[in-house]
């Protein structure tokens, strides 16, 4: 959530949304609240950050154990945006309306304030043929399309909307891994370029206890020198192999 108050906000604003908006890891966005929100306004969305025309979570994820001086340098070298997909709040408590009239006023809130970075509209669209193309953007890092009804109303705390998530099976090379080789935690994926060198594309999502040993079964050391030696992901300790 982000907040712009201009008084001390209700008690429902103070449990479910000023604290995100307080975040110190971010701090862009409360200056961009401050600057361009009218008083008195809760959008819900999220945060991303864009790093070589794609979605960078992992840098999200760093950005969030960073507070003061480190922050603030961040926010320089990874910039935040905040990608609003609801205006719940506007001088009044708006979660009882209609998400379709919700949209609306959003969208006439954006135009009429214009706007700008770090804050972005969220897309959102009727049409089943704009929703296919939408689809196809993983190479960007979109995972998939959320599904709201126009006619519900904001229930906070309750995923009452629907998620489609894209699933695409490739294979890949286990580069390395964080944790260690004996219990890895995630497996970090790799291809190899037309130079033959092992280039990173993504990671897996936490391994359970048998999925970890399953996988540590099939795991060595490297021989000779790895091309990821020195490399830092996510801020973990990362075992090589391959």
């Amino acid at each position: 959530m982000a907040v712009r108050a201009s008084s001390p906000p209700t008690q429902r604003l103070k449990q479910q949304q000023v604290t995100r908006y307080r975040r110190p890891s971010f701090p862009e966005i409360r200056e961009a609240a401050l600057a361009q929100l009218p008083a008195d306004t809760g959008l819900d969305g999220e945060l991303v950050v864009w790093e070589r025309d794609r979605l960078a979570f992992e840098r999200l994820q760093q950005r969030l154990a960073r507070r003061g001086a480190a922050a603030a340098q961040a926010a320089q070298e990874w910039p935040a945006h905040f990608v609003a997909f609801d205006l719940v709040h506007r001088g009044d408590d708006l979660t009882g309306w209609p998400y379709a009239r919700r949209r609306a006023a959003w969208e006439a809130l954006f135009a009429e304030r214009g706007l700008a970075a770090p804050f972005t509209l969220c897309p959102s669209t009727t049409d089943p043929a704009l929703a296919r193309e939408w689809l196809s953007w993983t190479a960007a890092g979109v995972e998939g399309l959320c599904f709201k009804r126009l006619e519900e109303s904001y229930r906070g705390g309750v995923r009452s909307w629907r998620k489609y998530k894209v699933r695409v099976t490739t294979e890949a090379v286990i580069g390395a891994v964080t944790g260690s080789l004996a219990t890895p935690r995630t497996l970090l994926l790799g291809r190899y370029d037309p130079a033959g060198r092992l280039q990173y594309v993504g990671r897996s999502t936490t391994l359970s206890r048998a999925a970890g040993r399953a996988v540590a079964d099939q795991l060595a050391p490297p021989h000779g020198a790895h091309p990821w030696t020195g490399w830092t992901f996510f801020g973990f300790p990362v075992g090589s192999t391959c």
